[in-house]
């Protein structure tokens, strides 16, 4: 009989143990179910950024030397690797027609900058960096203070590039913000309000693409086109600062905020300062080339008061008669639609392809003038640099 209980004691513990064991079981799996149907991330281990060498001639998307952010939707993740990238100027600027005056009022401002190559390559906007000032100070991550030029400048995109004399930085990832889709997250990164908030993080959403609002500047009324919009809070000093995606890669330069409300900043796209930066990393040096023309795109043409029905393509609205283009027939009234076989839709996408090119390089634009399509080869001209840094 002892035996009896014994064995039947064994049985009650080895089914207790099965039962418990198969419980546990369809429990793990509904709580996995549960977890991956409710839209929450699994957590996935990432790898620290690693820094690259300079291994040849840089892609379109990737100069060399530059960090690799591993792939993440943590704005705390793209912070870390971006801050390092992120850097204070501070201007000085003396009164214009006073600087022989001892009594001269002279002036600092002060906006934020992204580097874009080690080697000392740092991009902001022009309202920060261009024109012509006394001094260019930066500020970088580890506290040192250095000098810097301006060695090229664009107004009407409101970029500039800053050389200092320094190697080893911590150069931030350029993206592409051609594949950026409304509602992503943007990390918007610089100094609001002065050095004393430097390094300031604020993040939001891609709120819209392809915006074109009015500026007003010294040389009159501008249209800023192209530009992504962003509810990430900009101030006066994140000026020149980068907009990131949720990959640490660079979309946009930062460069306005609209001052009647609330939570409407923009940034230029970063894809036409890429070939730019490109052959400075390369060669040392841009020679820009220059096409001689300012159009609009349809976005823009409400504004300008004229009757003029627009489907693609862009409006000629002014040549310079001493550029190749003019030389090549093209006038003010003119519709480029294409380029080397490439629809252009915006003066944003053609001076990005413009800036692909070198001086002395034939295009063929293709435009509409007097009822019909004409395809025109122009040998792209050297555009004098101006707007620089004087000491």
């Amino acid at each position: 009989m002892l035996e009896k209980s014994e064995k039947k004691g064994s049985k009650r513990v080895f089914l207790t143990v099965l039962l418990a064991c198969l419980g546990t079981g369809v429990l793990v799996f509904l709580v996995t179910f549960w977890y991956l149907g409710s839209g929450r991330p699994v957590p996935q281990t990432t790898q620290p950024p690693q820094v690259q060498g300079n291994t040849g001639t840089p892609q379109p998307q990737q100069i060399a030397g530059q960090i690799t952010v591993p792939v993440t939707s943590s704005v705390a993740d793209v912070a870390k690797s971006a801050t390092p990238g992120v850097v204070g100027i501070s201007v000085l600027k003396v009164d214009s027609g006073a600087i022989f005056d001892k009594d001269a009022t002279q002036k600092w401002g002060v906006g934020s900058g992204v580097i874009v190559s080690p080697s000392g390559y740092i991009l902001t906007n022009n309202h920060v960096a261009g024109g012509k000032s006394k001094r260019i100070i930066v500020s970088l991550f580890d506290g040192k203070n250095v000098d810097g030029v301006t060695v090229w400048s664009d107004p009407i995109l409101d970029l500039a590039i800053v050389k200092v004399n320094a190697t080893g930085l911590t150069a931030i990832p350029l993206g592409d913000a051609n594949t950026l889709q409304v509602g992503e997250t943007a990390v918007a990164i610089g100094n609001p309000l002065g050095l004393q908030f430097q390094r300031t993080v604020t993040s939001g959403i891609v709120s819209a693409l392809n915006r074109t609002i009015k500026i007003d500047t010294d040389q009159g009324s501008n249209y800023m086109e192209d530009l992504i919009q962003t509810d990430a809070s900009i101030n006066p000093g994140n000026s020149g600062g980068p907009l990131l995606n949720s990959k640490g890669q660079v979309v946009g330069i930062n460069t306005i905020k609209v001052t009647s409300a609330e939570a409407i900043g923009f940034a230029v796209p970063i894809n036409v300062a890429v070939p730019i930066i490109n052959q400075y990393v390369a060669k040392g040096d841009f020679k820009e080339p220059y096409l001689g023309v300012f159009a609009y795109d349809k976005e823009v043409i409400p504004y300008l008061g004229k009757d003029i029905h627009l489907d693609n393509g862009i409006y000629v609205a002014n040549v310079d008669e001493e550029g190749p283009a003019f030389k090549s027939g093209i006038k003010v009234g003119c519709i480029i639609k294409q380029v080397d076989g490439m629809n252009i839709s915006t003066m944003m996408q053609l001076r990005t392809y413009i800036y692909s090119k070198s001086p002395g390089d034939t295009i063929n634009v293709t435009h509409f003038m007097n009822g019909k399509d004409v395809t025109t080869p122009i040998v792209l001209a050297a555009k004098p640099k101006d707007g620089l840094v004087t000491r």
